[in-house]
C-alpha cells in the first residue's frame, strides 16, 4: 500500500529525538532536544552487507535504497520479504534471486557523507548503461520547492544536525526524509520509489547537503535527471553530473542559484522580482550545511 503524499518527517515520532540538559554561554541550565543515532545492520538474505548510524525511522526504505543504489539489488528483483528487529538492530531484506557478494563488499569505499558513507565496489560501477531523461526544469518549480521546503516540519528545525532529502515533481513535494548522513536520506529516497515503483524521469531531487560524487551517482543509478541544493559542489560531483547528463544546480538561497551541469534542460520563467529572500533562520540553516 502507497502511503498517502506527500510523506513528510515527524519531529514528534518517539525515539528520534532525547532531551537533554547542559548550560548556555552564560552558565543558565537550558534543557533542548538532541537527535537520536543508533546502528542498523543492513542483511541482504543471508549476507551482512553493512551496519549503518541512523536515527531509526524507516529502516525498510533505507536498507531497499542503499541495496538498490550499490547495485546489490536490480531492478527486475523480486523482493520476498523485509525483516526489520528492532531490539537486534537489523533489517534483512530477502529476495527470490540467491545472491552472493563476497567480492564486492571486500573492496570499500569511504564517502564523504556526514556519519560517513560508504561505498562498495567500483564507484562507477552500474553507470555506463544509464541515460537520463530530456524533462524540462522551470526556475519557478525550483523557486516554488525552496520556499515549501524551508517551511515544513523538520527534524532540523525542532533539533538541528541533520540532513534532507525531498523527492519532487514539479513544484509538488512527494516526500522528504531526514537522516542524520544525507547518504542515508537520499537512500530512503531510493527505497521508497522501489518499493512502490515511483517512475523517476519527471522527478527532481532536492537535498540540503552537499554536491559530491555519491550524491551524484546515486541521484543517476535512481534515474532522477535533476540534482538540487542549497549547498555547495564539489569539482568530481561536477563533472560526473557532466558525463552522465544530469542537471545539477547549487546555492538556492532566495532568488539566488548556479547551475554547472545540464543548463539545457532549464527554463528560465521565473519573475525575479517577485521571489523574495529568504530569512535569516534559513540563511543560517544553509551555512551550517
Amino acid at each position: 500500500m502507497t502511503p498517502d503524499l506527500p510523506l513528510l518527517p515527524d519531529p514528534h515520532l518517539p525515539g528520534l529525538t532525547r532531551a537533554l540538559r547542559g548550560h548556555d554561554q552564560t552558565g543558565a541550565e537550558i534543557e533542548i532536544d538532541v537527535v537520536e543515532e543508533r546502528p542498523l545492520t543492513i542483511f541482504l538474505n543471508s549476507q551482512e552487507i553493512v551496519t549503518a548510524m541512523t536515527i531509526g525511522d524507516y529502516p525498510d526504505y533505507l536498507a531497499l535504497g542503499f541495496l538498490r543504489n550499490q547495485g546489490m539489488l536490480r531492478e527486475d528483483d523480486v523482493v520476498t520479504g523485509i525483516d526489520h528487529d528492532d531490539e537486534l538492530e537489523t533489517v534483512v531484506v530477502r529476495t527470490a534471486r540467491q545472491t552472493s557478494y563476497e567480492e564486492k563488499l571486500r573492496k570499500k569505499t569511504r564517502t564523504s557523507g556526514c556519519a560517513v558513507g560508504t561505498v562498495f565496489g567500483d564507484m562507477m560501477e552500474g553507470l555506463e548503461g544509464v541515460t537520463l531523461p530530456a524533462a524540462e526544469l522551470r526556475t519557478s518549480w525550483l523557486y516554488a520547492l525552496a520556499r515549501q521546503i524551508n517551511t515544513l516540519p523538520s527534524l532540523y528545525l525542532a533539533a538541528g544536525a541533520i540532513h534532507g532529502t525531498v523527492l519532487c515533481q514539479r513544484e509538488r513535494v512527494l516526500v522528504y526524509m531526514e537522516d542524520v548522513g544525507r547518504h542515508n536520506a537520499v537512500d530512503k529516497i531510493a527505497g521508497y520509489m522501489l518499493r512502490h515503483r515511483v517512475p523517476a524521469g519527471d522527478k527532481i531531487l532536492y537535498t540540503t547537503g552537499r554536491l559530491t560524487s555519491e550524491m551524484v551517482i546515486k541521484t543517476a543509478m535512481m534515474g532522477i535527471p535533476v540534482l538540487a541544493s542549497r549547498s555547495g559542489f564539489t569539482a568530481w560531483g561536477v563533472e560526473i553530473a557532466r558525463q552522465l547528463g544530469l542537471t545539477l544546480i547549487g546555492r538556492m538561497r532566495g532568488q539566488r542559484f548556479v547551475c554547472l551541469a545540464g543548463e539545457e534542460r532549464l527554463i528560465r520563467d521565473a519573475d525575479l522580482a517577485a521571489v523574495g529572500d529568504e530569512d535569516r533562520r534559513h540563511r543560517r540553516k544553509g551555512a551550517e550545511e
